[in-house]
């Protein structure tokens, strides 16, 4: 990476990126056990694939554009590992692995490599496989946990008897209340109550503390807001991310999932749906906090937060069919980085204003 050296004082700092990048990855690992233990061995597979593809994809990259990259920096690593948390866990492993091709070498390597992509590489690696095989990208297998007592995961295979089935589907929260055209909370919560069907038949009961703690149906590493928060108090403590972003994203989500997220207005049991279901924590704390696509400044990223936490529940709220918008809402609003550090920038000292 270039950097312009300029005259002194110059402020040294022992926090490297291979640091931040290896925190950030540890600060994943409580969010990363829970989805292993909640979806079994197939979800370890698409982690492992999702890593080493974009190691692989770095090195190929690094040496066909010859631009600098190291591979023991963690970037690679955590593009691989965010990518994964973002896909269901019956993903095929063919699919997760052209994911972080694709989240490595178009939402990285064309742009120069590491700290010159516009948007978040794992984010454009995820939007390319939905929009490539959605099929794939929206079949939700149900937690190991919600299988009743005869039934187990076997190396990701589901054992019923001497039976094995090769997947079982079932809707995520968001989804099942966009299918079923739920008008409310309260709607939502009797149903979940007597049970979601899965594509076997069997009955799942669900409640808030399973969405809490992440035993429903959903991405890999998203599910669990408990896991999430460890995670993200870890890397507040150390520095490296601040409250910007997240807070305003997630009191975003909650205060209009709390007026306008039900037919009726003011419904306290939408906030709660919309902030344990889906993706928002993953989101808020570990993608739209990415140092190199987000604003610079604190005002610009308190904006970014905001603007982050009304796409979200906007593409929650009046698309078509798709029922979560975390992913997309942080895209678009990487692409509005620029502008806002534009307008947000501090006024150089003995000039004008930097917006003029």
């Amino acid at each position: 990476m270039k950097l312009n050296i300029t005259s002194s004082p110059h402020i040294h700092s022992p926090i490297t990126v291979k640091t931040v990048m290896w925190d950030v990855i540890l600060a994943l690992l409580p969010a990363g056990f829970v989805g292993i233990y909640f979806f079994g061995f197939k979800a370890l597979a698409v982690i492992l694939t999702c890593i080493i593809s974009a190691l692989v994809a770095e090195y190929v990259a690094g040496k066909v554009l010859k631009i600098e990259f190291c591979l023991l920096d963690g970037s690679a690593c955590l593009t691989g590992l965010l990518l994964a948390f973002c896909l269901p866990p019956a993903t095929p492993l063919w699919i997760a692995a052209i994911g972080s091709i694709v989240a490595i070498i178009i939402g990285k390597s064309v742009f120069g490599g590491l700290g010159k992509n516009v948007f978040n590489p794992a984010l454009i690696g995820r939007a390319f496989l939905l929009a490539s095989w959605p099929a794939f990208m929206t079949s939700w297998s149900p937690t190991v946990k919600f299988l009743s007592k005869d039934w187990f995961s076997l190396s990701g295979k589901i054992v019923k008897g001497k039976e094995i089935i090769d997947a079982v589907s079932m809707a995520t929260p968001l989804g099942y209340f966009k299918e079923q055209s739920l008008t409310s909370g309260a709607h939502f919560f009797a149903k979940v109550g007597q049970g979601l069907i899965d594509s076997t038949g069997q009955v799942h009961k669900m409640g808030l503390w399973d969405m809490i703690v992440g035993n429903i149906g959903g991405c890999i590493g998203e599910t669990s807001a408990v896991a999430l928060l460890i995670g993200a108090i870890f890397l507040l403590g150390r520095g490296h991310i601040t409250w910007h972003i997240p807070a305003p994203t997630i009191i975003t989500v909650a205060i209009l999932g709390y007026v306008f997220g039900s037919d009726k207005l003011f419904d306290p049991q939408m906030m709660f749906i919309h902030l344990f279901c889906g993706g928002l924590f993953l989101g808020a704390f570990f993608m739209a906090t990415d140092m190199v696509t987000t604003p610079i400044t604190p005002l610009g990223r308190i904006i970014f937060g905001f603007g982050c936490g009304f796409l979200i529940f906007m593409i929650r709220k009046f698309s078509g069919s798709y029922p979560e918008g975390v992913c997309y809402a942080i895209l678009i609003m990487n692409a509005f980085t620029p502008l806002i550090d534009r307008f947000t920038s501090p006024r150089v000292f003995g000039k004008g204003a930097a917006n003029g």
